[in-house]
């Protein structure tokens, strides 16, 4: 009897999405305080295309022998636990798989992660729209964190990339903060920007006592913050280089179960912007990756295993 196996999409060579494979591995069982999800989504995110590309091989985060998997977030429906486990099997959950050294990812029909970096999907949330959560959502959350609160009169915050998923994000958490959002964005997209509680514009002028770039306009970012300011960006080890005074940081994602129960709970209820573009099969990985790369984009491809 032929052991059970599941689909998968990884890289063995990178060179962009030409070089997705989509290969057969051996089912897995949960080991303690592990559980197995079914996928039923799993998110196309810029930085997947960075790994389809070779970016974070080059740049020494990718050190696989053999191959690497594709994908960060996901959701799907428990299908077995571990020891330990306080999930019951059919639990709607997401989740997040971190750091870029892995074998496997979630594009996939099924993983096996620990149960801490999953929560439970509220009823209310499609479990596609659910997938654009877990990545997005705390790269925005902890970007806010590195802001902190607004100091007094000076909370003047610059958002590129406000109609994407990151960043639109940050736009509705900061202003928790007590900071003044302006969203840069394209012309079309000043409705959707300005629908988030934001003030809007195509064309930042310098002066800004923060930014927060998941546009990834990084010194042309920097270049926009008042002398002693902040910036936040998305890439840890690729932001700018100080000047002027300036706090310059960079989000550093990881899991965090209570986290992402809030912001499920948010996007559920609306508070927080769940966009999906297209959803799509494994089978269409490389699509979804090109299409991913043309600008301009609004929501995310999402794929269905």
């Amino acid at each position: 009897m032929n052991a059970a196996t599941f689909r998968t999409a990884v890289v063995r060579v990178p060179n962009g999405p030409d070089s997705i494979e989509i290969i057969d591995v051996p089912v897995a069982e949960p080991g303690p305080g592990r559980i197995r999800v079914a996928i039923a989504a799993a998110t196309v995110n810029p930085t997947d295309l960075g790994v389809a590309a070779g970016f974070f091989h080059t740049i020494g985060l990718v050190k696989q022998p053999e191959h690497t998997g594709l994908g960060w977030d996901f959701a799907g429906v428990v299908d077995a636990v571990g020891p330990g486990v306080d999930l019951a099997v059919g639990t709607r959950v997401a989740g997040l798989v971190v750091g870029f050294d892995r074998d496997y990812g979630t594009y996939a029909e099924q993983i096996v992660v620990a149960a801490a970096d999953v929560a439970p999907v509220p009823d209310e949330l499609d479990l596609v729209a659910a997938a654009t959560v877990p990545l997005n959502g705390s790269a925005a959350a902890h970007a806010v964190d590195l802001l902190g609160d607004a100091p007094a009169g000076a909370g003047r915050l610059l958002v590129t990339g406000a109609a994407g998923a990151v960043g639109a994000n940050v736009a509705v958490l900061a202003r928790e903060h007590g900071w003044q959002v302006t969203g840069l964005a394209r012309a079309g997209d000043e409705e959707f920007v300005r629908g988030l509680g934001a003030d809007f514009t195509t064309h930042a002028e310098p002066g800004w006592d923060a930014v927060v770039d998941p546009a990834q306009l990084n010194d042309q970012a920097l270049a926009l913050v008042r002398d002693g300011g902040a910036y936040v960006g998305l890439r840890p080890g690729l932001e700018p280089a100080t000047e002027r005074g300036i706090s310059v940081t960079s989000v550093f994602t990881a899991s965090d179960r209570a986290r992402l129960a809030d912001l499920l709970t948010r996007a559920a209820g609306g508070e927080l912007p769940t966009r999906v573009h297209a959803v799509v099969p494994l089978d269409k990985a490389a699509e979804a990756h090109r299409a991913t790369a043309e600008s301009g984009l609004r929501g995310r491809y999402v794929i269905r295993p």
